[in-house]
């Protein structure tokens, strides 16, 4: 069964998306069309602004999202997905790509949660750490421990937890799992706590946005991040949506449930590799590659 599976934040590059953009009429289209919606040009910064311009939160949704979907548009007859999840923001992409969401609702939702999640990180000094070479519920244990609010938050890979929480709590689970003999508990360079209960003002204002939206009845089941598993019904799959912004990204047991489910082709859609390279410590047995560009 072919799966397809679609990436988050920390995959943009500068000059993502311009291949599309130059070698297919549907895809610039597309990008035109993103530009009117957003209210300014993204193609100009994805395609020729900074890494620090690309960095911003408001600009890197919807620009990975925008990458992914508008790739996945261009695979034409190719394009046949039998089940689809997305790492965090990419379950937007997934939820495109699977006819749940029009092009333009998911673009809409995408910015109205990079600007919800941008306001959230300004009230609160927070961010997110990776840990690495420990037992996730060794993590799970020290962060219990830990005063303050800090969360597991990704669960990538066997071996590859982030954690999420306030500055001051990060900092003590990082030393706290240091010594239980993590290989490396990094802080990470991003603009706040994501996944944990402080992106709760910018889950009531996404809430809000999903509920309004239309969700059509999917072609085949979206493996969401919040329960691990094929969701097909559409009042169900706004919830698990809500919840995404608070809960963890439970990555690893998503991709050995789509495995147990039959999943035996998975093609990561977007920029960058991220996904193929966690896909290979999941299950080093199942095929995992890159969509290819059609022209």
């Amino acid at each position: 069964m072919k799966a397809y599976i679609f990436p988050g934040q920390g995959a943009q590059f500068t000059g993502m998306g311009l291949d599309l953009y130059e070698s297919n009429p549907l895809a610039q289209n597309l990008f035109e069309s993103a530009n009117k919606i957003l209210g300014f040009s993204i193609t100009d910064i994805m395609f020729e602004g900074t890494p620090e311009a690309l960095k911003q939160t408001k600009v890197t949704q919807p620009a990975i999202f925008l990458h992914s979907v508008i790739l996945a548009k261009t695979l034409g007859e190719n394009f046949k997905p039998e089940m689809v999840a997305g790492h965090s923001l990419g379950e937007f992409s997934a939820l495109v790509a699977n006819e749940t969401l029009s092009f333009e609702d998911g673009l809409q939702l995408v910015s109205k949660r990079a600007l919800a999640m941008q306001k959230a990180c300004e009230m609160q000094e927070s961010t997110m750490a990776a840990v690495l070479g420990l037992d996730d519920a060794i993590v799970e244990q020290v962060c219990e421990s830990v005063e303050g609010i800090v969360v597991a938050a990704n669960y990538n890979c066997p071996g590859q937890l982030v954690i999420s929480g306030e500055l001051k709590a990060i900092d003590k689970a990082c030393e706290l799992l240091l010594e239980k003999g993590a290989r490396r508990a990094l802080k990470l360079p991003v603009g706040g706590a994501f996944h944990s209960p402080l992106m709760e003002p910018a889950r009531e204002e996404l809430a809000l946005a999903i509920e309004n939206t239309t969700f059509s009845t999917p072609i085949c089941p979206v493996y969401q991040n919040v329960v691990a598993k094929g969701v097909t019904d559409a009042s169900e799959i706004k919830e698990n949506l809500i919840a995404q912004l608070t809960a963890p990204v439970r990555w690893t047991q998503t991709i050995k449930q789509m495995i147990a489910d039959g999943g035996t082709e998975f093609i990561e859609v977007g920029p960058g590799k991220v996904l193929q390279g966690l896909m290979r410590k999941i299950d080093r047995s199942v095929a995992a590659s890159g969509a290819a560009l059609t022209k």
